[in-house]
Formats: C-alpha cells, sequence, structure tokens
C-alpha cells in the first residue's frame, strides 16, 4: 500500500481484529475451564462507564452483551478497588454482604455466583473479566481465581490491547 492512510486503516483494523480475536478466545477458554454460565468482559469507554464487550456462554439465554450495569453502584470508591488489584469472588449473592443495588443488579441478571477480575494496563483500570454461574451457588478454587487472573494480566500486556 502507498497510500499513508489506507495503511494506517489497515493497521488499526488488524490490531483491533488481533485485539478482538485474543478476547474472544480468552472468554471462551476461561468459561469452559470454569463450566460457568457466563464469562464476560466489561470494558470502561469512559471514565467508570461502561459496556460488556464480549461475552462466551453456556447458553444464549444467558446473554447481557451490551449491557452497561448499575452506574450508580459501581463508582470512584469501587473502581480504585478494582485499579488497586481487587479480586471479588462471590460464592452466593443471596448471603454476601453487598450493597443491595449490586444485589438487585446481579439478580436481574441471573448471577449467584460471581468472580470478578481487573484488567490493568499502564493506563490504568481498563475492564473487567467476569465469570458468573446463573444457575447455582459456587465455591471459587484458588486455582480458578488464579487463572482468571493470569488471563487478565495476559490481555492487558498485549500488544492489541496496550495500544488501545
Amino acid at each position: 500500500m502507498s497510500d499513508p492512510s489506507l495503511q494506517t486503516i489497515f493497521d488499526r483494523l488488524s490490531r483491533d481484529l488481533a485485539r478482538d480475536t485474543l478476547i474472544q478466545t480468552t472468554t471462551d477458554e476461561l468459561r469452559k475451564m470454569l463450566n460457568a454460565d457466563r464469562l464476560v468482559l466489561y470494558y470502561f469507554y469512559y471514565k467508570w462507564s461502561g459496556r460488556v464487550t464480549f461475552e462466551s456462554l453456556s447458553d444464549p439465554k444467558f446473554s447481557i452483551l451490551g449491557d452497561s450495569g448499575p452506574d450508580e453502584c459501581f463508582n470512584g470508591e469501587y473502581a480504585k478497588l478494582y485499579e488497586d488489584g481487587r479480586v471479588r469472588a462471590i460464592t452466593d449473592i443471596e448471603s454476601e454482604p453487598i450493597q443491595s443495588c449490586h444485589r438487585d443488579f446481579l439478580r436481574q441478571l441471573q448471577v449467584r455466583a460471581n468472580l470478578v477480575v481487573p484488567v490493568l494496563t499502564e493506563r490504568g483500570l481498563w475492564g473487567l473479566l467476569v465469570a458468573h454461574h446463573c444457575q447455582s451457588t459456587y465455591a471459587w478454587h484458588p486455582d480458578e481465581i488464579t487463572a482468571m487472573q493470569t488471563a487478565a494480566t495476559n490481555l492487558a500486556i498485549s500488544s492489541s490491547i496496550k495500544g488501545s
């Protein structure tokens, strides 16, 4: 290609395709490994505002693609916890001491057990990897939590995400 603007477009499309393939492969592999009903990437497109941009599902009925979450529950205080590397594993949303708006939101999504791991880039909190068991409670095993953290780290250091 001799046109620099076409090369720029091509480079960006190639990077976006590589990123999308990496994220979809990661969510698919994690969901299967965890035997979860749903595994999603919640991407922050603006300070503490985001949406589910990728998902892997055990059944299409669990789809939440495009969901933006409960804005009133996720604020700077919670974002700071995840920026500091917080990992949150909830065995049963009904017995866990969480804010009522968070519990109601998770109920709306049919969640019974929840595992949230931050995707931290050099720029800060880029997104959240989230696993859901919808049909029953689930006690997260330390190896499963480690696998999610490793996947989040691998996403964060990939060249296709570092540049976005």
